[in-house]
């Protein structure tokens, strides 16, 4: 019996921890619900939300800055089975390389990442292969190694749903994403 009060108890003052003792209902809300709204400019693409002392936010901006360097791509593409980088983008990890040496701030996650044949162990361990290989090649040209991290998808993040030759080529890649 003395017990099962101890319990009650000790449930009591679990509950009282929770409350926030915040009264919701008492909060003053600002209601703007009856106010009109602009017809003439909706904000999207002048910066402005038609409402005083509120700026806009350029969010391409942040996107151009985490993209790396402009003009270059961003995705090298493997044969089947392989890790082999072609010679092909051989110019695009050269680009690369001149930016983040020129960037000593910027990181860069290269991320593996395979078409769907093949058993999930399989092809995380080819992801890895080909992360390491374009790792290995930028730190070739000078670029320092706690700049770059190398990591694996696999299958998990495929850029093209489908069976085709062409979908298991574009997923087949490493791709390179700054921080």
């Amino acid at each position: 019996m003395i017990k099962r009060i101890s319990y009650f108890a000790a449930a009591l003052v679990v509950l009282a921890g929770c409350s926030s003792g915040v009264d919701l209902d008492n909060v003053p809300v600002d209601d703007k619900a009856g106010a009109p709204l602009s017809t003439t400019n909706n904000g999207a693409n002048s910066g402005n939300t038609g409402q005083s002392g509120v700026q806009g936010v350029d969010l391409n901006a942040s996107a151009r800055d985490a993209a790396g360097p402009v003009g270059i791509a961003r995705v090298i593409y493997f044969d089947y089975d392989s890790y082999v980088i072609k010679p092909d983008f051989q110019s695009l990890i050269e680009g690369h390389a001149r930016f983040l040496k020129a960037n000593t701030g910027r990181n860069l996650v290269i991320e593996g990442n395979t078409d769907q044949r093949g058993g999930s162990e399989y092809n995380l361990a080819l992801g890895q292969k080909r992360a390491e290989a374009v790792r290995r090649a930028l730190a070739l040209l000078g670029v320092p190694e706690r700049q770059m991290e190398a990591v694996s998808f696999g299958k998990e993040k495929p850029a093209a749903m489908g069976n085709s030759e062409d979908a298991y080529a574009q997923n087949r890649r490493a791709e390179f994403s700054y921080r």
